[in-house]
Protein backbone atom coordinates (compact mmCIF):
# COMPACT_ATOMS: atom_id res chain seq x y z
CA UNK A 1 0.00 0.00 0.00
CA UNK A 2 1.34 3.45 -0.88
CA UNK A 3 0.25 6.64 0.86
CA UNK A 4 1.26 9.59 -1.28
CA UNK A 5 0.88 13.34 -0.90
CA UNK A 6 1.99 14.52 -4.27
CA UNK A 7 2.52 17.25 -6.76
CA UNK A 8 3.75 14.85 -9.48
CA UNK A 9 3.00 11.18 -10.04
CA UNK A 10 6.06 10.63 -12.24
CA UNK A 11 7.88 8.60 -9.57
CA UNK A 12 5.17 5.93 -9.57
CA UNK A 13 6.56 4.38 -12.75
CA UNK A 14 9.25 2.68 -10.65
CA UNK A 15 6.51 0.82 -8.72
CA UNK A 16 5.19 -1.31 -11.61
CA UNK A 17 4.02 -4.05 -9.21
CA UNK A 18 1.99 -1.67 -7.07
CA UNK A 19 -1.41 -3.14 -6.17
CA UNK A 20 -3.05 -0.41 -4.04
CA UNK A 21 -2.69 3.35 -4.32
CA UNK A 22 -4.33 6.00 -2.14
CA UNK A 23 -4.20 9.51 -3.61
CA UNK A 24 -6.84 11.16 -1.42
CA UNK A 25 -6.67 14.91 -0.65
CA UNK A 26 -4.08 15.84 -3.29
CA UNK A 27 -5.83 18.51 -5.42
CA UNK A 28 -5.58 16.16 -8.42
CA UNK A 29 -7.78 17.02 -11.38
CA UNK A 30 -8.96 15.51 -14.65
CA UNK A 31 -5.46 15.93 -16.09
CA UNK A 32 -4.20 13.16 -13.79
CA UNK A 33 -1.78 10.90 -15.64
CA UNK A 34 -0.67 7.64 -14.12
CA UNK A 35 2.10 5.46 -15.52
CA UNK A 36 1.13 1.96 -16.59
CA UNK A 37 0.50 -0.01 -13.40
CA UNK A 38 -0.68 -3.43 -14.61
CA UNK A 39 -1.09 -4.92 -11.11
CA UNK A 40 -2.97 -2.02 -9.53
CA UNK A 41 -6.38 -3.25 -8.34
CA UNK A 42 -7.31 -0.51 -5.83
CA UNK A 43 -7.22 3.24 -6.48
CA UNK A 44 -8.72 5.89 -4.26
CA UNK A 45 -8.90 9.47 -5.50
CA UNK A 46 -11.23 10.79 -2.80
CA UNK A 47 -11.45 14.54 -2.12
CA UNK A 48 -9.55 15.75 -5.16
CA UNK A 49 -10.70 18.09 -7.95
CA UNK A 50 -12.04 15.63 -10.53
CA UNK A 51 -15.12 16.90 -12.35
CA UNK A 52 -17.28 16.27 -15.42
CA UNK A 53 -16.34 19.57 -17.03
CA UNK A 54 -16.40 19.31 -20.80
CA UNK A 55 -15.19 15.85 -21.82
CA UNK A 56 -12.25 15.65 -19.43
CA UNK A 57 -13.64 13.03 -17.07
CA UNK A 58 -14.29 10.72 -20.02
CA UNK A 59 -10.65 11.19 -21.02
CA UNK A 60 -9.52 10.43 -17.45
CA UNK A 61 -11.64 7.26 -17.29
CA UNK A 62 -10.32 6.14 -20.71
CA UNK A 63 -6.78 6.77 -19.42
CA UNK A 64 -7.43 4.67 -16.31
CA UNK A 65 -8.87 1.85 -18.42
CA UNK A 66 -5.66 1.83 -20.43
CA UNK A 67 -2.99 2.17 -17.73
CA UNK A 68 -4.59 0.21 -14.85
CA UNK A 69 -6.24 -2.76 -16.59
CA UNK A 70 -6.54 -4.77 -13.35
CA UNK A 71 -8.47 -2.04 -11.51
CA UNK A 72 -11.29 -3.53 -9.44
CA UNK A 73 -11.88 -0.90 -6.77
CA UNK A 74 -12.14 2.82 -7.48
CA UNK A 75 -13.31 5.56 -5.16
CA UNK A 76 -14.00 9.13 -6.29
CA UNK A 77 -15.97 10.32 -3.25
CA UNK A 78 -15.63 14.00 -2.46
CA UNK A 79 -14.98 15.02 -6.07
CA UNK A 80 -17.35 17.17 -8.11
CA UNK A 81 -17.56 14.26 -10.59
CA UNK A 82 -19.14 12.09 -7.90
CA UNK A 83 -22.60 13.56 -7.24
CA UNK A 84 -23.43 13.05 -3.60
CA UNK A 85 -26.52 14.40 -1.89
CA UNK A 86 -24.68 14.53 1.43
CA UNK A 87 -22.13 16.97 0.00
CA UNK A 88 -24.35 18.87 -2.45
CA UNK A 89 -28.07 19.28 -1.76
CA UNK A 90 -28.69 19.81 -5.49
CA UNK A 91 -27.76 16.17 -6.19
CA UNK A 92 -29.86 13.09 -5.49
CA UNK A 93 -29.61 9.31 -5.67
CA UNK A 94 -30.58 9.33 -9.37
CA UNK A 95 -27.61 11.60 -10.17
CA UNK A 96 -25.33 9.24 -8.27
CA UNK A 97 -26.71 6.19 -10.10
CA UNK A 98 -26.20 7.85 -13.50
CA UNK A 99 -22.61 8.61 -12.48
CA UNK A 100 -22.11 4.95 -11.55
CA UNK A 101 -23.46 3.76 -14.92
CA UNK A 102 -21.12 6.15 -16.74
CA UNK A 103 -18.02 5.08 -14.77
CA UNK A 104 -18.91 1.38 -15.09
CA UNK A 105 -19.37 1.81 -18.83
CA UNK A 106 -15.77 3.06 -19.03
CA UNK A 107 -14.20 0.77 -16.41
CA UNK A 108 -15.85 -2.56 -17.05
CA UNK A 109 -13.74 -4.61 -14.61
CA UNK A 110 -14.71 -2.69 -11.48
CA UNK A 111 -16.14 -4.76 -8.64
CA UNK A 112 -16.55 -1.80 -6.26
CA UNK A 113 -17.17 1.87 -7.03
CA UNK A 114 -16.87 4.24 -4.10
CA UNK A 115 -18.31 2.32 -1.14
CA UNK A 116 -20.72 0.09 -3.06
CA UNK A 117 -20.29 -3.28 -4.67
CA UNK A 118 -21.11 -3.29 -8.40
CA UNK A 119 -24.20 -5.38 -9.04
CA UNK A 120 -24.89 -7.54 -12.09
CA UNK A 121 -27.88 -5.33 -12.90
CA UNK A 122 -25.73 -2.18 -12.77
CA UNK A 123 -23.14 -3.78 -15.04
CA UNK A 124 -25.83 -4.71 -17.59
CA UNK A 125 -27.37 -1.23 -17.48
CA UNK A 126 -23.91 0.35 -17.85
CA UNK A 127 -23.26 -1.69 -20.98
CA UNK A 128 -26.56 -0.63 -22.54
CA UNK A 129 -26.89 3.02 -21.48
CA UNK A 130 -23.75 3.98 -19.59
CA UNK A 131 -22.29 6.08 -22.41
CA UNK A 132 -25.32 8.37 -22.20
CA UNK A 133 -25.34 8.78 -18.42
CA UNK A 134 -22.78 11.53 -17.93
CA UNK A 135 -24.15 13.88 -15.28
CA UNK A 136 -23.98 17.49 -16.45
CA UNK A 137 -25.43 20.78 -15.24
CA UNK A 138 -27.65 22.67 -17.66
CA UNK A 139 -26.19 26.01 -18.73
Amino acid sequence: VAFVVCRSLEGLKTFSYLEELILDNNLLGNDLLLPRLPHLHTLTLNKNQISFQRNTCKILLDHLAEVVPSLQYLSLLGNIACPNELVCKEKDEDDYQRYRYFVLHKLTNLKFLDTRKVTRQEREEALIRGAFMKVVKPK
